[in-house]
């Protein structure tokens, strides 16, 4: 199974980031274009595991106490450069609280043998991505100047600043990703609660 821990978005801000992508979806024909109902904040990537661990790893994340927080999703950029971008996203703003909840499920995961990340917690929403090449967020390198999002960047810059809203995170959940020629789809296999101030 390939699962990943990641928080929900909320329907609300799913809706208005899915009318902004019809808007300017066009302006970037040749990207891949992630769909509205797969958007989630990534915690920790596992990776393909054994049905069998996924108990283990439910009860692990059990054992996290972290408090709520409030996530705001605003503004935009490229990855790694908008000169050479491969990845365009929207920003995630939410303090402290959302890398320290990341810094948690991380820890929990590498007693279950999971990996741990070799790179810092960066959060975002991945919009659109290039057909071809990686979608990591640091250079690659076959990374070289193109003009993918050209038309997208000029109507980024004549824009008011993105703002999808503030929602107030009181869970995060297990997912499963199952890839498709539809694209990956998620299936949340368990929920865990954050506590309430």
């Amino acid at each position: 199974m390939r699962l990943f821990v990641a928080l929900d978005i909320g329907e609300t801000i799913r809706e208005r980031i899915a009318s902004f992508v019809k808007e300017i979806g066009p302006l970037a024909p040749d990207m891949r274009w992630v769909a509205a109902e797969s958007l989630h904040v990534t915690l920790k990537f596992i990776g393909e595991r054994p049905e069998g661990m996924v108990r283990d790893l439910e009860e692990a994340l059990r054992k996290i106490s972290a408090p709520a927080f409030q996530i705001s999703f605003r503004g935009w950029g490229f990855f790694p450069t908008e000169k050479s971008a491969r990845v365009f996203w929207v920003g995630i703003e939410a303090g402290s609280a959302l890398a320290e909840l990341a810094k948690r499920v991380e820890g929990e995961l590498v007693l279950c043998g999971i990996e741990a990340e070799s790179r810092a917690f960066s959060p975002h929403l991945t919009l659109a991505r290039a057909r071809t090449g990686s979608g990591a967020p640091g250079p690659q390198p076959s990374d070289k100047p193109n003009r993918r999002f050209q038309r997208l960047q000029a109507k980024l810059a004549a824009m008011p600043p993105l703002d999808f809203g503030t929602r107030h995170a009181t869970e995060f959940f297990l997912y499963r990703s199952q890839l498709s020629s539809r694209g990956a789809q998620y299936t949340k296999i368990a929920r865990f609660p954050l506590s309430q101030a």
